[in-house]
């Protein structure tokens, strides 16, 4: 049994660069990436969806799950990391890079404890996994996945570098049983050049 790890679709603030305001929507790009994703994994037999609740993955989702005729769970342990007064900023403008900063920006998550509430989400998706009986589909965000890559629980071949960004819309497919070996990471064969998305968007968000 497997896990399916998905980033969400592309957002306007992704392909500008911007660190992303909770309420940000999939844009037109990244609502063709979600209908894409939904048909590649229509007959995938998906036993189950668990989500962020935030709306650009929750959107990702809802056409997962009308493509597959199943309900979401949302779990807010799936959030992106929350950058407080960044949000809304201009990644490239900013002088420095928040995704590495290990403080807590005003309103924010440190690294610390991001990378505690990204543990505490990768272990409540293994008894839903168990409960559905069947391969999972979890709908996150860039940061969450790299977290899971970087720092574990996922294990990636021997030699073989975690991927410096996640794309939108893509598919990282994981055991479900530890050591959670990674099967595929970041696939986007289901995209053709026309959504696959903007060459510079911002890795997390």
């Amino acid at each position: 049994m497997t896990l399916l790890l998905i980033r969400h679709g592309e957002t306007a603030h992704n392909a500008g660069r911007v660190l992303q305001p909770a309420d940000t929507p999939l844009s037109t790009r990244g609502q063709a990436q979600a209908r894409a994703l939904a048909k590649r994994l229509a007959g995938a037999g998906i036993a189950g969806i668990a989500t962020s609740n935030l709306p650009r993955a929750h959107q990702t989702a809802c056409a997962i799950a009308k493509a597959c005729g199943l309900p979401l769970i949302e779990l807010p342990l799936l959030q992106e990391r929350n950058f407080g007064v960044l949000r809304g900023r201009p990644y490239d403008e900013l002088g420095f890079d928040p995704l590495a900063m290990e403080e807590a920006p005003a309103g924010g998550e440190s690294a610390r404890s991001f990378e505690a509430r990204a543990a505490a989400a990768f272990e409540a998706l293994l008894p839903l996994r168990r409960e559905f009986g069947g391969p999972l589909a979890v709908v996150t965000h860039g940061l969450l996945l790299r977290a899971w890559l970087q720092r574990g629980p996922l294990q990636l071949d021997s030699g073989q570098a975690p991927p410096t960004s996640i794309a939108n819309a893509s598919i990282t497919i994981v055991t479900a049983r530890p050591p959670h070996h990674v099967l595929r990471v970041n696939d986007t064969e289901h995209l053709d050049d026309g959504v696959r998305g903007a060459g510079r968007t911002l890795a997390g968000g």
